[in-house]
């Protein structure tokens, strides 16, 4: 007679998840906000919305971080990938102004290794305090059979809300219009295929100095949150519009938020590559337009608004700790290309 089977057995340990939950418990908490109904471990997140806004819109984002998944398992470094995560799907939603309310995590991996995943997920929940969101809830998916050892996978879900009258459209955008360009920490999360692909023709050298770091530092840092500077910025009124630079670089996003009549005319002296990017540049032998449409090159968010206000804005940024420099402006759209860089 056949020995009788259990979850365990099949690969999946109830015990092993129920101990992530408990262990992370701590960590959500400190995400917490005063609209967040019930505590962690329900069948949905509730979150009461009522008193806060007047005509709310919601905006929801969804993302994951890519390869650089693979790069921070190669190193087995899973504290701040969390961080690329939120930092991934709020920086989007903060775009159309909105403010981030919540988030919701998925982590699936082949078998669960409860210290790895509560790495993972407290990098989530530092990630939700840096955005001032909320981590009310997630799925851990033990999927044996899916995922070799040692390997998991990553998605975010964030929602924000932001008042009707104070939507960031982009209508507002005129001709004459500065770019300030917002300084990223790195490649945040995009562009890791080839990095990585750049990395294994160098023979990775990961404890290579670039800039008074190391490469796998540099690599690995954690993408910037710049909701708080952001919202605190939106505040002034002088925004027209701001872009995320993620995948598609500084030529394919910052248009994406620019009326169809007009375009863009970025300053390629201004663009100064940091270390990072120098040397992914330089050893891959990567064209600098490639550079342009695949990372952010330094810059991971754009601020579109009025010549006088830049001064009081990049003014502001400073305070948050964030530098900031004009790197082009909005200009009459001429034929179908609406994206110069010179």
């Amino acid at each position: 007679m056949s020995d009788a089977l259990t979850y365990r057995a099949a690969g999946v340990d109830i015990d092993a998840g129920n101990a992530v939950v408990e262990r992370i418990k701590p960590l959500v908490k400190r995400t917490s906000r005063p609209e967040v109904m019930g505590g962690l471990g329900g069948f949905g997140g509730l979150f009461d919305l009522s008193g806060k806004y007047k005509e709310p819109v919601l905006v929801s984002g969804t993302d994951g971080v890519g390869t650089k998944l693979k790069l921070a398992q190669q190193l087995g470094r899973h504290d701040t990938i969390g961080i690329d995560l939120v930092g991934m799907c709020v920086n989007d939603v903060l775009v159309q102004g909105a403010e981030p309310l919540f988030f919701l995590d998925y982590f699936a991996c082949g078998k669960l290794d409860v210290e790895t995943t509560v790495a993972v997920v407290g990098g989530i929940a530092k990630g939700c305090e840096l955005a001032g969101c909320a981590l009310i809830g997630g799925e851990t998916a033990e999927m044996p059979g899916m995922y070799p050892e040692g390997e998991y996978d990553l998605g975010g879900f964030t929602v924000g809300a932001v008042e009707k009258s104070q939507l960031l459209s982009g209508a507002a955008i005129v001709a004459g219009d500065v770019i300030l360009g917002v300084a990223s920490s790195g490649p945040h999360s995009n562009g890791y295929s080839l990095i990585r692909k750049i990395l294994e023709r160098a023979g990775n050298p990961l404890d290579l100095d670039v800039g008074g770091v190391k490469l796998a530092d540099a690599l690995m840092a954690p993408t910037t949150i710049y909701v708080k500077p952001m919202l605190d910025l939106l505040k002034s009124g002088t925004v027209h519009g701001m872009a995320h630079i993620t995948g598609g670089g500084l030529k394919e996003n910052i248009i994406r938020v620019v009326p169809d009549a007009l375009g863009i005319q970025l300053d390629a002296a201004a663009i100064v590559l940091p270390p990072v990017f120098e040397w992914l540049m330089r050893e891959g032998n990567v064209a600098r337009e490639e550079m342009w449409r695949t990372f952010n090159c330094g810059v991971g968010f754009t601020v579109i608004l009025p010549r006088d206000a830049v001064e009081a804005a990049s003014t502001l940024l400073a305070k948050h700790g964030l530098a900031s420099s004009v790197i082009g402006e909005i200009v009459p759209a001429q034929g179908d290309e609406r994206v110069h860089i010179g």
